[in-house]
């Protein structure tokens, strides 16, 4: 595979990333996109990003901490956006990478000290640091809507071992309707695909003409919303799915005490 073909397979990934760890679908773009103009200027970083994933969050990275600072004192584009900046003095930005590195992306702990410049036992106590801050004081009502009742299950042990409550469980577009007109949720887990045909996409899009949450989307198939066409969400976790993964986005999600998709 060449170079080009790479870093465009692992480019929607390190754009979710980027969106996790900005709170902005415009910020983490534009973030990517400095990497990628560093990578055009420079030859030896452009050759070291031939080891994979691993040396081009590595560069990313560089960019990011560069100029985080300036970043999250910026003027907020919108509410979110500021609700977002404010909780970020809460938590550094090394632990919020190190936490998404090894759950969202999914990197062991020795790549994300690669990419961090740490070593595994720094990045063990940043990830601990990040969860703990987090979790702090943030528990909500969930709305599950996922048509496989083992996953469904599986969820609803997650979230109420976090000590959240279970609004709902839906199988169905017609059944989240239904759900969130008994009980409105904090937060919303979907699946895309439900057990009628019918599209998660679809009952999401509902539930926030009535009401506004955080929504996590929970898929196999990720790189049907990673496409760069429309406004993604940016709390997305692919099936089969780690529960610690889950867990940070459910934490991410209601640390930007969101209120639409970004």
């Amino acid at each position: 595979m060449s170079l080009g073909n790479q870093i465009a397979a692992n480019l929607p990934f390190l754009r979710r990333y980027a969106r996790a760890l900005t709170g902005s679908q415009a910020s983490g773009d534009a973030f990517v996109r400095e990497m990628l103009e560093a990578v055009l200027a420079d030859e030896d970083l452009k050759a070291s990003l031939a080891g994979g994933r691993v040396p081009l969050y590595r560069a990313f990275g560089k960019v990011w901490a560069s100029a985080s600072g300036s970043a999250a004192a910026g003027t907020a584009a919108s509410e979110h956006e500021a609700g977002a900046q404010a909780r970020l003095g809460a938590i550094t930005p090394p632990a919020r990478q190190a936490l998404l590195l090894t759950t969202l992306e999914d990197f062991t702990t020795s790549e994300a000290a690669a990419i961090l410049d740490r070593t595994p036992a720094e990045i063990e106590a940043l990830v601990a640091e990040a969860i703990a801050d987090i979790e702090r004081g943030q528990t909500t009502s969930v709305l599950i809507i996922e048509d496989e009742p083992l996953i469904a299950m599986q969820l609803e042990d997650l979230v109420t071992g976090l000590g959240h409550t279970v609004s709902g469980t839906a199988a169905t577009r017609t059944q989240a309707r239904a759900a969130v007109a008994e009980a409105m949720p904090g937060l919303v887990l979907a699946d895309i695909q439900l057990a009628d045909g019918s599209s998660g996409l679809d009952a999401v899009d509902d539930i926030l003409s009535v009401g506004a949450m955080p929504v996590i989307f929970i898929t196999a198939y990720p790189e049907r919303l990673l496409t760069g066409d429309r406004p993604e969400p940016t709390y997305l976790v692919t099936k089969p799915f780690q529960e610690a993964t889950v867990r940070a986005a459910i934490s991410q999600a209601l640390f930007f005490g969101s209120t639409r998709p970004l």
